[in-house]
């Protein structure tokens, strides 16, 4: 077979072991078998998310995700769902700021179905393009927008603190789901040269993961992927490069229709794949992840001010990574009490760090997670994708605790020191509608007639509060 080298070593920590090939066309090969359970992983990782995207055309690369499913060459509308489900697996999609990914996870013996699947839709999916496939996906991603994003509660929170700290013009400007004008314009022929440039063997990595043999496997991805060919017109990801400090402190409030009080903040982070990123992860950790953490202590059990307080890291290999803060408030709770209470245990953590039973519980929470990505078959072919995609190497996924498990106290406190300040924060204040809005609409109705109050005092429209100028204006 037309395959180079095996490029990297077998001998792993924790008896994972994982194997990279590559074939004549480009696209890498990632194996890693594991004879536990009769089930086998599929992951594709195609290096394109919404980085890559321009001006005018946001949501192009979750867009696309969805057309991929609407059929190939020899698969046929739903035929992806409907062969793998019927042969007892399970399958989806994702996209990201950074990549792209689909997966299968399927009885051992029906691996070569997923990999032929894969295959055919990433050689032929054009000839089976159409007006028709492109505007039954268009309507759902609008509709997934809607409601995922403009209709619920807090929905469109992570969008406007991105666009706050990420400033107009940078890659990461914008979230994968685009905007709904842009979603409008998107035409066939932009779709057509999306899949042009982007799904090409050469941008992507193929993971499998499983009760499998590794001869064999090759054998079936270079039957089925091999004749596939290259493309080299990808155009590069802007450069995502920013100052370490936001410079000031980025303030919005929101009246919408929420059930209570909400502060939320991103915080300017490290990149991902730096020791900085993992120190962050485990200062983030320490003060908000989980019930035993300081700002859930603080405000959940001893002010009882919040209901929820969350503090987690959006990791990011391209651009600054994310620290996000949410807390909702519990009663009458003012954000101001609020917001004073999390500034103090910030301050106190920068100038003391974590204590050793935090920094412990820390460094065995992250350790756990990691444990748990990697315990599936198919959050194993994951990671192994994530990391030969970001950082060109899956062997990165196998070892990433043991550079957690490194980063020393003194390291989580210099960058709580240095990055959770006021002066490196895009902050959201959420105000609930329901009150102000009832006044104002009880004063703009005309007094009723007398000997006929209380019959006809609801306008039209009134029982729905519709959210104020500066929520949607935004993101026009």
């Amino acid at each position: 077979m037309p395959m180079g080298h095996t490029a990297t070593p077998q001998d792993t920590a924790g008896g994972l072991t994982a194997t990279e090939h590559r074939l004549a066309n480009g696209l890498r090969v990632v194996l890693s078998e594991d004879r536990l359970t009769p089930v086998a992983a599929v992951c594709l990782w195609y290096d394109v998310g919404s980085r890559h995207e321009v001006r005018g055309r946001t949501g192009l690369a979750h867009l696309f995700e969805h057309l991929m499913f609407q059929g190939s060459q020899q698969v046929k509308g739903n035929g992806h769902f409907e062969l793998v489900q019927a042969a007892g697996g399970s399958l989806n999609g994702t996209t990201s700021f950074e990549r792209t990914n689909y997966f299968e996870t399927m009885p051992a013996h029906q691996l070569e179905l997923a990999l032929w699947l894969e295959a055919d839709r990433m050689g032929t999916l054009l000839t089976a393009l159409d007006e028709e496939s492109m505007e039954n996906q268009r309507d759902v991603v609008k509709n997934e927008r809607r409601q995922r994003y403009d209709n619920v509660p807090y929905g469109t929170a992570f969008e406007k603190l991105t666009s706050m700290v990420f400033p107009d013009g940078h890659p990461y400007h914008h979230t994968p789901i685009g905007s709904m004008a842009d979603l409008d314009a998107a035409s066939l022929d932009d779709a057509r040269e999306f899949f042009r440039t982007y799904y090409a063997p050469n941008n992507a990595v193929l993971s499998v993961v499983g009760d499998i043999d590794q001869e064999r496997t090759l054998e079936w991805v270079e039957k089925y992927f091999g004749s596939i060919p290259s493309h080299e017109a990808k155009r590069p990801p802007r450069d995502g490069t920013l100052p370490e400090i936001i410079g000031e402190e980025l303030r919005e409030l929101v009246r919408e229709e929420v059930p209570s009080r909400a502060l939320m903040a991103a915080y300017r982070l490290p990149q991902d794949g730096t020791r900085e990123a993992d120190a962050a992860d485990l200062a983030l950790t320490a003060l908000g992840g989980g019930e035993s953490s300081r700002l859930h202590n603080r405000l959940v059990r001893r002010d009882r001010t919040a209901v929820t307080a969350g503090f987690g890291l959006l990791r990011l290999a391209g651009a600054p990574s994310m620290g996000w803060l949410d807390v909702k408030t519990s009663g009458d709770a003012e954000i101001a009490d609020i917001e004073r209470a999390v500034d103090e245990e910030l301050a106190r953590f920068a100038e003391e760090g974590p204590t050793p039973e935090e920094m412990e519980r820390a460094q065995a929470q992250l350790e756990r997670e990691w444990l748990d990505r990697l315990a599936t078959v198919g959050g194993r072919a994951d990671e192994l994708c994530k990391y030969a995609v970001l950082f060109g190497d899956p062997q990165l996924a196998l070892t990433a605790v043991d550079r957690i498990l490194e980063v020393t106290p003194e390291e989580v406190q210099a960058v709580a020191a240095a990055r959770l300040r006021q002066d490196n924060r895009a902050v959201l204040v959420y105000e609930p509608l329901e009150a102000k809005e009832a006044d104002d609409l009880q004063d703009s109705l005309p007094e009723a007639p007398p000997g006929v109050a209380g019959e006809d005092t609801e306008a039209p429209g009134a029982a729905a509060p519709v959210a104020g100028d500066e929520a949607e204006g935004a993101d026009k």
